[in-house]
Parts: C-alpha cells; structure tokens; sequence
C-alpha cells in the first residue's frame, strides 16, 4: 500500500483576532488618530458619491465607504519612507497615507483641522474630480491618485496592474539598504490576475520587503469570490509561494494594525514578503451611490449584516467606552469633517446660474487649460543639458573593428562600471556567459548584486522596472530575450509604464531601457520574430532606438540611459555577427536624440530604414546600380523623435520615397510614417510614398515560407525598378 505523509506550509499562515483587552491596551492617540483618519475618509467619500449623484464627476466614482478600516489600520502601522500603492477602488488607501504624511503625530479630533490637512482633501477632491489643482492637474481622476513626497505611488485602474510596480518600489527599499517596505493593496479580482501571482513569486523569490494587502470584499462586481476561485481564503495563495500570511478582519481596524505590525516587522527583519488578507465590505456598488441589492446581485440583509459592523462605529463605541471620547465629541467629529468637505467644495463648486436651490457647477476657473493635453506625453530632455553630442563624423582619433554583439556587451559594462544605478534583468541573462547571445557577457561577474537573473514572468520583472524607474533612485535595464514577449508584458508596457508620466501629470520622470531583439530571418517562427517598432510607436511615452551599427548602438545606448523617458533599445540579431568600426577608446559619447543618418547621397529618391534593413538597402541600391538614392537610416523612430530636418531635406531635393523595412504588413512601422510624410510633404512629393514590407503573415519556421514573408535586399531592389520606371 503506497504511504501518504501529511505535507506541512513552509511559512505561517495565520488569523490575527483581538478582544476587549486588546482594545483597552492599544495607546490612545493611534485610536483617535485612526478615528479621525476614519471620519475625514468618510466624510470624503461621502462627498463624493453626492458629487457623483449630481453628475459632477466625470468617469467613475469608486467609493471605499466601508472598507476604510483595513487601509487606516494598516498604514498607520507603516514609517514615513514606506510606500504604498493601491487599485482602482483606492481613495481610501491614497487619503490615509497622504493624511500620515501631513499629520506624522496623527490628527487629534477634538480640534480644529491643519491647514496641511485642510490642503491635502481640497487637492484629493479636485483630482477626483478632473481640475487643475489636483495633484495630477485632474489626469488621474479617482482611479489614478499619486503623491510621491507622502509615498503613494499610484493607485491604478487596471486591475493587478500596479502590483509589480510595488515590487520595483519594494526592490529599491531593499537595494538602498534604507529598512523601508512597500505595500499593494488589491481587491478579491486581482488575486487570480496573472501579474499578481507572477509578482508573488517573484518577490518571495529575492525576499523583497513587499505586504501583498488583500482587501476582499467578495464581489468583483457582482461575481462572489466563491464563484471565482476554488479557495476563497485568498491569503491561501501565500504559502503555495512561500510567503508568511495573515487573515484579519478588516473592518476591525486594530485587529488589521497589529495584523500589518506583525507583518511590517517580519518584512523589515528580511525575511521577505508578506500576504494580509482583510475581509471587508463595500456598502455600495462597484461604482456609483447605490447599493449592491439595488442591482439584485446582493441582498438587503447581508447589506445590513455588514453595515452592522461598520468600522468608524466600531472604533467610536472602543472610544466612548474607555473614556478617550465622549459621545458628543464622536458626533462632533463626525460633523466637523462633513463640514471640512462642504467648505472645501465651495472653493471647486458654484450655484448654477437661474438653476434650482441647490444645483451646483464646477467653476471654470478651475478645470485645466486644453492647451496642456498632450504636456508630458513624454519629457523635454533638459536632462541632456551639457551633454557634448557627437556622430561618426566627430571622431578623428584611432578606431578599431568590433562585432556589434560586443558593443552591445561593452557599453554596458562600461556604463555600469561609472553608474552605480543601473541594474539590468531579464531571462538567463547572468548565465551562459552573457545570456543567450552574449549580450550581458562579463557583466553578472562584475556586478553580481546588479545583474538579475528572473523567472519567466516578463509582466512581472517589467513592472518591477518600472517601478524602479518610477522610484527614480535606480536605473533599471530590461532585456526580453525575443520582442514578440512584449505581448505577455502588454499591460506594464502600454498601459503602465508608457503612461505613467503623463497619466499623473506630466512631472513624472520614467527612466527605463528595454532592450529587445528582432530575430527575423533566424527560423524562430511565429512567436519569436517580430520587429515590434510599429507597435511601439503607436503607443504615446515610449522612445525608440533601433541602431544598425555598433558605432551607434554604443553612442544610442549611451544616450537611452542618459534620458528620462522610457526607451526600447531594438536589435536585430543579423547585426549582431556583423562587425564596424568603433572609437578605440572613446565609449561615452551620446548621439542626438532625434538624429538620422544618411549612409548614402543620392537624387532620384530617399529611401528611408532602420535596423538590419538599411545594410539591405545600400545593398540593393549597389545591385540595381542605376537609380541613385539617397538612404537615411533614422535611428529614432518614435513620433516624437523622427529627424524631420534630415528627411524634408531630402524629400525636397529627391521628390520620392520608399519606406523599407523586414516586418510584417499589418504591424508595419512605415504606415503610420508614410502618412505623416504625405501631410507633411505633400507638395513636394512626384510620387505618392513607396513601401517595402514583409507579408501579411508572420514568419514561420519553414525557411522557404520565412523568406517568403520577410522583406531583404530582393523586395528593395524591385521596388528601386519600379520607381525608375514611374
């Protein structure tokens, strides 16, 4: 008969009660403290759904009222350098830490507000509300609230999306040695979200001092959790990660402090992350100022069952009974921050001119001028103030040959040796003697601590750089070992880090490199082949570098970690065998941002590629012999980096254009550029612009089908013909 052991968790998993005594020993002032947090967050979304039962905000009004008892009990537990981000539903999780931030000795109820206090829910309001005095100038709204000064890092609409971000945050804490931890906090949805569990495994995996804070209200949006998983103890999820754990009830704000304590110190003492799991309880809907059982998914009773054990109620009956409070002062709190809001929304808010008695307006003064719509999509480069640029034509010195893969390898060596910031992540890349290309070669050996070797999780270790860029104290560098990956990382891409500047307002510094390769041509197939330019340059905050020869991936790489902006480093691995000369000793040199290259002069027509392309190019024009072009190879290829000088020079002297590149049709980067050069050089045009692509389909592992779906120096050679001939 086979023997069955009983297998025991790792890690403790554990459920923190408190009783009576636990209450009678808890210190007055984090109780009032915690009273008064619970009253101004009320009071605030209490406005709020009022705001929104008027048709005063614009988008959704997700309101916390209910659930504020796990966010309060838990930050207050925290240290000012600690940080937090938060979801969608997350007003409550912003306000209590920006409100410790401005009252670091708590906030007495029984007196009148600070004017920081007082400062803090006007520009919290305004942001929700879409105006120009919010902290993102009314960009986020409710769902993206960021103060970075207080440690609130984000809230976050897509749901798990800001949980990698966290560990980026956590990640620097550790890195910096400062004892800081970060804490996400997420609903029931996001648990199942695959970058939550990515980020669960990752951060037990480097031990990161991150509190995965679940705050599981039962209901996605009308779904029960039991409908949506097979365990709805989320905190199980912990263990199967290694991952000590907590359950709490969350609408018992001191049983959730010492709950976080205890998690804080375990996080603070190294031993890694932590997951607390708070039962709570929205009392409304998942948007807007009714109740669940108005939309038939929950009933009354359970409502009122829950309502029963409101949080602000309990913590005021603990307060009254010992003697910290009276009654008439828990009512006078109470009123005096419905009063805060009312006087805070007379500065946001007007009587409708001839409208009913009541009937409000935004005033005008205060929504944001259309003027700065498009402000901070991406930065202005005034970090490369004093930077000495310099291109092939300024280098008079000795040279010398190299492979482009050891330029790719050297530069970055180079780099990390004169900058402690950087670290560099991905997949195999501190084994196998620089990855699976040698593109990090010598690089784990020289700086172990900063070369991160990750699992197979790219939303994961992504969103970890980005929150490390977004932290600003390091400089991550990200390597996808194919770019057809960037579709598993999509969320933390586009919708995160591309974002992030402008989404909060313009003043958000995101420096990352991704580097990627282009594997056209090798026999990859489908899924790892793809150029990835056109798609990246359709999604607005992202900047791109696609070098073609070491010269310039050396001088490009230079200026990517250099700049503020995200940029994606493309490199095609036709280059990398290839070799060019480089300065023989001269390695930090910048390119311009925006700079193209005319590798060839010609008259009859610009022929415009990048990447391993352009060698295609000067090769097909030599073949063809009789059209004389002239080949820009652009270097910078996101919209608002294109070298527009060097091209309308061009075009005005050449009066046609060809636009070659290897990828597919339908991803194709020269589509969107041929349209922007018909606008913009309409008159000048004999011809309307020519392009050169790959086919429809992606590339399979067949070589003959593979050649035939890519574009090479065949494909440009007949289009050069067929210009001759028009």
């Amino acid at each position: 008969m086979p023997e069955h052991n009983h297998l025991e968790m790792s890690v403790p998993w554990v459920e923190v009660t408190v009783t009576e005594s636990d209450w009678d020993a808890a210190g007055p002032q984090l109780l009032t403290g915690a009273f008064a947090q619970l009253s101004l967050i009320r009071a605030f979304e209490e406005f709020v759904l009022g705001l929104a039962a008027d048709g005063l905000i614009h988008g959704p009004a997700h309101s916390s009222i209910g659930q504020e008892g796990g966010a309060v009990g838990s930050v207050l537990a925290l240290r000012p350098g600690d940080t937090v981000n938060g979801s969608h539903r997350g007003h409550h999780q912003f306000l209590a830490k920006a409100l410790a931030h401005v009252t670091p000795q708590g906030i007495d109820p029984v007196r009148p507000y600070s004017e920081p206090v007082r400062a803090l829910m006007l520009r919290s309001l305004a942001e929700v509300c879409g105006l120009e005095r919010g902290f993102s100038h009314g960009r986020g709204g409710s769902m993206h609230l960021q103060w970075k000064e207080a440690g609130a890092i984000g809230t976050n609409a897509i749901v798990g999306g800001g949980v990698p971000q966290a560990a980026g945050s956590a990640w620097a804490h550790q890195h910096a040695g400062t004892g800081a931890v970060a804490v996400t906090y997420f609903g029931d949805g996001a648990i199942n979200i695959g970058s939550t569990l990515e980020t669960l495994n990752l951060a037990a995996a480097w031990k990161l001092p991150l509190c995965f804070f679940i705050e599981n209200n039962r209901y996605a949006v009308s779904t029960r959790v039991d409908e949506a998983t097979g365990e709805p103890r989320l905190s199980a999820r912990g263990p199967g990660f290694g991952i000590a754990s907590w359950k709490v009830d969350g609408m018992d704000p001191l049983a959730v402090h010492v709950a976080m304590s205890e998690a804080a110190a375990h996080m603070r003492a190294g031993m890694g992350p932590a997951v607390i799991e708070a039962d709570v309880y929205r009392f409304f809907h998942q948007n807007g100022p009714f109740p669940g059982s108005a939309f038939k998914y929950r009933t009354r009773e359970e409502e009122a069952q829950w309502r029963a054990r409101d949080p602000l109620t309990q913590i005021a009956g603990h307060l009254v009974r010992r003697g910290i409070l009276t009654s008439p002062d828990v009512d006078s709190a109470r009123a005096r921050a419905g009063q805060l809001m009312a006087e805070i929304g007379s500065v946001l808010l007007e009587p409708v001119p001839g409208g009913k008695p009541d009937e409000r307006r935004i005033k005008a003064a205060e929504w944001p001028d259309p003027a700065f719509v498009d402000v901070g999509v991406r930065g202005d480069l005034t970090e490369f103030a004093g930077v000495t640029f310099a291109d092939r034509a300024d280098f008079h010195g000795a040279g010398k040959e190299m492979k482009f893969i050891d330029a790719v390898a050297g530069v970055m060596a180079r780099r990390m040796s004169r900058d402690d910031r950087i670290v560099i992540m991905g997949e195999d890349i501190h084994r196998l003697n620089g990855g699976t290309n040698g593109a990090t070669k010598g690089l784990k050996q020289a700086h172990p601590d900063r070369v991160l070797g990750t699992p197979i999780s790219e939303n994961a270790f992504t969103g970890l750089a980005g929150g490390i860029a977004l932290d600003g104290r390091f400089l991550p560098v990200v390597e996808f070992m194919y770019a057809d990956f960037m579709w598993v990382a999509a969320d933390q891409l586009f919708n995160q880090i591309a974002k992030a500047r402008h989404m909060y307002g313009g003043g958000n510094d995101v420096p990352i490199v991704l580097r990627s390769k282009v594997a056209t041509g090798t026999g990859y197939g489908s899924q790892h082949s793809m150029d990835p330019a056109g798609i990246f340059a359709t999604a607005p905050g992202w900047r791109i570098v696609a070098p073609s020869t070491p010269f310039d991936y050396i001088g490009l790489m230079n200026t990517a970690l250099q700049c503020r902006d995200p940029v994606v480093v493309l490199e095609h691995v036709d280059l990398y065998p290839t070799a060019g000369e480089v300065p023989a000793g001269e390695w930090d040199f910048c390119l311009p941002v925006g700079r193209a290259a005319v590798r060839r002069p010609g008259s009859e027509v610009t022929v415009l590629s990048y990447l391993a392309m352009t060698g295609y190019v000067l090769e097909a024009v030599a073949g063809v012999g009789t059209v004389d072009a002239e080949v820009i190879d652009l270097r910078w290829l996101d919209r608002g980096s294109v070298d527009w000088d060097t091209i309308g020079e061009s075009i005005r002297k050449t009066n046609r254009v060809l636009i070659a590149e290897q990828g597919a049709l339908g991803t194709s980067y020269g589509g969107w550029l041929a349209d922007e050069i018909q606008r913009r050089f309409f008159d000048w045009l004999d011809h309307p612009v020519q392009r050169v692509t790959g086919g429809e389909a992606s590339p399979t592992i067949s070589k003959v089908l593979e050649r035939a779906a890519i574009a090479r120096t065949e494909e440009v050679a007949d289009a050069l013909i067929e210009i001759a001939k028009a």
